[in-house]
């Protein structure tokens, strides 16, 4: 009912999640913002000198020709029709030059203001100074200028009665008070524009941000499910393999968690062959290959990694093994598959290198050599992993992915552009490759809090826990 009722009044509920998570991620600058604005106020307020108001209030009223008081209707039509007139008048050089110096009458006549009472014939004038006792002053002396000057220039002969007659009311009084500065309205206002102007900076700095920082937007731009969420840990580029001495990590559940949705992106169509893959270079696409590799090996999968990138080969070095002869040497006929793929590790876990780098990677990897390659590691293992270089510099993931049965497509938290992956995509689609899923890499703690990203950080999986893992099958 609730979410109806906002949806007609025309509150959308997902952007206003939006709004309240980017503003929870950003608390701390929204605490600095506040600090600035106290700051600002509070010096504001100390620099800015006190001002008084003294006010004094004046009746306007009319005379007939006999020089009696007229009825109070015509009095008050005479005194209504001239009395916004006199408000102007109030502050007019004529004026104040007869209560104040030569060099002061521009100052002064800014500090006086004149209105009249609604609805009345009362005119209300207020003079400002630094001095409360002077404010007074000036403003009984404005009166009395002012009452004096309306006798003079209201007589229809110089020596009748005069028409109008202005009568002072209440007298200036001495302020007590200062009307500004005042600190705490000082202090509201300039901490609800510096949040104001924060919000408008992160919105404005979100929006035209196009890196790719939540799973919505990467599964929204990709168009396919995002698999898995890897989190970000300071010792990942010394240690980028998930098997530690301890052996349990934030990503390590990750990667756990990645195999459990590969296990069920097609029941009926499971990948035998898998290109894993991402936009551009370091978003981490060899240690996603390498670390989920080593995780379905853990869970009995008989497991093939092949190093795919013929340009940059990253697998021996993350797996510390001898990669010199390897899948070029096969593709070229120099060796044969039984030669070059080595044991790592875990019991289920072979791995092909790359070789030497050839100079046409493109067409080594898009030959019927690899082809036979595939067909021929495709009955000995439950599934090959094939690390490939990135989509958009070159054409040999692509290559790749037209071959194999799917595509496993790494972004790099805050780092890949969503042009990227669309791109990416495009290209991916163009070759009718399937995608089976992304995976968003690299995403730190605060956004994982933040966004619902977590992998129960801190909650270690005991031993017990980790022998009662489910075994996959031994073919799938």
């Amino acid at each position: 009912m609730l979410f109806q009722e906002s949806v007609k009044g025309g509150v959308d509920p997902v952007d206003l999640l939006y709004y309240l998570r980017l503003l929870r991620r950003n608390w701390l600058l929204l605490l600095l913002s506040m600090g600035i604005g106290v700051g600002a106020a509070v010096v504001v307020t100390a620099n800015t000198p006190p001002q008084y108001v003294a006010t004094i209030s004046m009746l306007v009223s009319g005379h007939d020709r006999e020089g009696s008081l007229s009825t109070a209707y015509q009095a008050g039509m005479l005194s209504a029709q001239r009395v916004q007139s006199y408000a102007t008048l109030l502050s007019s050089r004529r004026v104040v030059s007869q209560i104040t110096t030569p060099d002061d009458i521009r100052r002064l006549q800014g500090n006086i203001a004149a209105e009249v009472v609604p609805g009345t014939v009362l005119l209300r004038a207020t003079v400002t100074d630094s001095d409360p006792s002077r404010a007074a002053q000036l403003a009984n002396a404005l009166g009395s200028r002012f009452t004096q000057l309306i006798d003079q220039i209201e007589r229809p002969t110089p020596g009748s009665r005069p028409t109008i007659k202005i009568t002072v009311v209440d007298q200036a009084e001495t302020p007590q008070a200062p009307v500004s500065p005042r600190p705490m309205v000082n202090l509201a206002l300039a901490v609800l524009i510096a949040l104001l102007i924060a919000v408008a900076t992160l919105v404005l700095r979100d929006r035209l941000d196009t890196t790719i920082k939540s799973s919505d937007t990467l599964q929204r731009t990709s168009k396919s499910s995002t698999l898995g969420i890897i989190g970000y840990e300071r010792d990942a580029r010394r240690h980028p393999l998930i098997v530690r001495p301890r052996g349990r990590s934030s990503r390590s559940e990750a990667f756990r968690s990645l195999r459990t949705n590969l296990q069920f992106i097609g029941v009926d169509r499971q990948p035998k062959s898998l290109v894993i893959t991402s936009c551009l270079p370091n978003e981490g696409k060899s240690s996603t290959s390498s670390n989920l590799a080593i995780t379905l090996a853990q869970a009995g999968w008989r497991v093939l990694l092949v190093d795919g990138d013929l340009r940059r080969p990253r697998i021996p070095t993350y797996l510390g093994i001898e990669g010199a002869v390897g899948l070029t040497d096969v593709l070229i006929g120099k060796a044969r598959l039984d030669q070059v793929i080595q044991p790592w590790g875990e019991p289920r876990l072979f791995v092909l290198p790359s070789g030497q780098i050839p100079p046409n990677p493109s067409e080594l990897l898009g030959s019927r050599g690899m082809r036979n390659v595939l067909d021929q590691v495709a009955g000995d293992y439950d599934i090959v992993i094939i690390d490939a270089p990135p989509l958009l510099p070159v054409t040999d993931a692509a290559t790749l992915s037209a071959i194999c049965d799917g595509v496993l497509l790494v972004a790099r938290y805050g780092k890949t552009r969503q042009e990227h992956i669309l791109r990416g995509t495009e290209l991916l689609s163009s070759i009718n490759a399937r995608i089976v899923g992304t995976v968003m890499n690299f995403v730190p703690a605060k956004a994982s809090r933040y966004d619902g990203y977590g992998y129960g950080y801190g909650y270690e999986t005991t031993e017990t826990d980790a022998k009662a893992e489910v075994k996959a099958p031994a073919a799938v």
